[in-house]
């Protein structure tokens, strides 16, 4: 199977890479980890000389090599069977994510919802969303659980808002 798993520095992201490494998945599975470096006008950020705009933009190239390096570490130790491939693309999120599962050929696109409510949401916009209703193939969004991660829940008979069904007694 190949999995499209994009990320960025947030911890939905952890969530996601977490899930595609507990997951069983079948033999041969490769996942094309990537992330996206966002175009940035120099004339928005500074407005003095252009190394500082340079080493903006280094320096935020450095931080998405380190996420696909941790990422890629995470998902080695969590499923040694899945050849990890990292790639970091440039563009808009949304855009390159769509274009790179195309390209790909991918099979899933796995990525982490932000859980923007409503408001933030349309001011913001969703990738997720975005991505779930354009993509070339399935789409699992990824929900990160409030608490630690490791906890159980409270009460069974209560609703899990991170998953779509709820435990009836």
């Amino acid at each position: 199977m190949k999995i499209l798993l994009a990320i960025d520095d947030s911890p939905c992201s952890d969530a996601a890479v977490a899930e595609v490494a507990r997951r069983p998945w079948p033999a041969q599975s490769e996942v094309r980890l990537i992330t996206v470096d966002p175009p940035l006008d120099p004339g928005l950020l500074w407005s003095g000389p252009a190394t500082v705009f340079d080493e903006f933009i280094q320096r935020q190239r450095a931080e998405a090599a380190e996420r696909l390096r941790k990422a890629t570490a995470a998902l080695a130790h969590g499923a040694p069977a899945l050849r990890v491939t990292p790639a970091l693309l440039e563009g808009r999120p949304k855009d390159a994510i769509l274009a790179e599962a195309e390209r790909w050929g991918a099979e899933l696109v796995v990525v982490g919802s932000h859980g923007y409510g409503p408001v933030l949401r349309f001011f913001l916009g969703s990738v997720a969303l975005y991505v779930a209703l354009h993509a070339p193939c399935s789409v699992e969004i990824v929900r990160r659980r409030p608490g630690p991660p490791e906890s159980p829940p409270q009460d069974t008979h209560e609703r899990d808002p991170g998953r779509a069904s709820s435990v009836v007694p």
